[in-house]
């Protein structure tokens, strides 16, 4: 699949981002060197390449779990831009527009 079969002010429109006339072009461009790319990754003769599921050595890099202390309930509260009740009360962030 080529650039020139992709809609770039379409997906932009989608991905809800305002393109130039000259972005249009450059990422236009761009998107078909990746797809140029992709088609010739995929002629490459994997047959004798075992599946991977990790390329790179996958390793626990988290840290153990230490009890500390907690600050009391009332005083977080009281740091609170708004409350309700009990809770912290936040913006709204899902919106019915589509």
């Amino acid at each position: 699949m080529s650039s020139d079969n992709i809609d770039i002010r379409y997906v932009a429109k989608l991905a809800r981002i305002e393109l130039t006339d000259d972005e249009v072009e450059r990422f236009g461009r761009q998107l078909g060197d990746l797809l140029e790319h992709a088609k010739t990754l995929h002629e490459l003769d994997t047959a004798a390449v075992s599946a991977t599921a990790q390329v790179v050595e996958s390793r626990n890099v988290a840290r153990a779990d230490a009890v500390g202390r907690c600050l009391e309930h009332e005083t977080v509260m009281q740091m609170a831009p708004q409350r309700q009740g009990a809770f912290f009360r936040v913006p709204r962030i899902i919106s019915e527009d589509s």
